[in-house]
């Protein structure tokens, strides 16, 4: 009774707690993507609840059916055949169960891998957002401009992240405008986003990086595109341009707080191509690997005819 009653205070007691607590981010989506993502796994969450009361309900109804009964000791219960109808019923519905999942899964990646909905039409601000020990860099090509640890984007137009890491693999990941994606050494990967109200929101690493890896925080403003082009304007006119000796300097630093530069980093320090250039350029080694092969086949050939 004392181990019942002392399970059931802990229970309350987190319960309490967790009442307490902000609601998940995730669950409050601030654009086209994001919202997908959480339509996708709300419906995961209500879709699992179901099988886990069909479970529990089918659980008690055989504990309370087949429970022991006062028969006695020579009691032998009557022989009863399987059923096909059942075996087939409970093999089906778990591969019906998969498939529906597997079908919404495939569905929504293929949504958020591409330009949200509804900004087909509307040119992408393109961002630049590579990462350094515990710091993240978002170098911004069209207006050429850089912040660290902070990033700026007008609301209702398509944004297009192209992250990349100066060290080891990382995670970049605003909840409540899209999902994560990794960042990483020698190629580029892409996330699409795009915010549909002004607001403040918390991106950060959500791939641990190493002992910075907790405070690996940076904040994601959305903006009208009147504020965004006046705010970039002021960084263009009033800050200091990014040197090859201060980026140097910021690749080294474990931690640094914000700061913004007039010029971005990719003039001397360009990302890394993107894996369909590395396939193209792997397809054209190989391709000149192989004339090369062929030119020194036929060369020893007509050498050997010549002889």
């Amino acid at each position: 009774m004392k181990k019942k009653l002392s399970l059931m205070f802990i229970a309350f007691g987190a319960l309490a707690v967790l009442a307490g607590c902000e609601p998940l981010t995730i669950f409050d989506p601030k654009g086209p993507n994001a919202k997908t993502l959480s339509d996708t796994i709300i419906l995961s969450i209500i879709t699992m609840a179901f099988i886990l009361l069909v479970v529990y309900v089918l659980l008690a109804f055989m504990l309370t059916k087949y429970r022991a009964s006062k028969a006695s000791a020579d009691y032998e219960p009557p022989h009863e055949e399987g059923s096909h109808l059942l075996e087939i019923t409970w093999t089906v519905i778990p591969i019906i169960i998969v498939a529906f999942l597997a079908i919404v899964t495939v569905r929504t990646t293929s949504t958020v891998e591409s330009q949200p909905e509804g900004y087909d039409n509307k040119e992408p601000l393109v961002i630049y957002a590579s990462s350094s020990n515990w710091k993240w860099h978002f170098s911004y090509p069209e207006q050429g401009i850089e912040t660290v640890n902070y990033v700026n984007i007008p609301i209702d137009r398509p944004i297009e992240f192209k992250l990349y890491s100066f060290g080891p693999i990382t995670s970049f990941w605003i909840p409540q405008l899209a999902g994560q994606k990794y960042a990483m050494s020698d190629m580029l990967t892409t996330i699409h986003l795009a915010a549909d109200e002004v607001g403040s929101f918390m991106g950060r690493n959500s791939n641990f990086s190493g002992r910075g890896f907790a405070e690996m925080e940076f904040e994601a403003q959305s903006m009208t595109q009147e504020d965004f082009d006046k705010w970039a304007s002021d960084v263009k006119a009033k800050e200091k341009p990014l040197t090859k000796e201060k980026f140097d300097e910021l690749l080294k630093a474990e931690h640094v707080g914000r700061s913004s530069y007039s010029s971005t980093h990719l003039e001397f320090r360009p990302a890394p191509m993107e894996h369909s250039e590395h396939m193209k350029m792997g397809d054209m080694d190989h391709s000149k690997m192989n004339h090369g092969d062929h030119s020194d086949s036929q060369e020893n050939s007509e050498a050997t005819h010549s002889h």
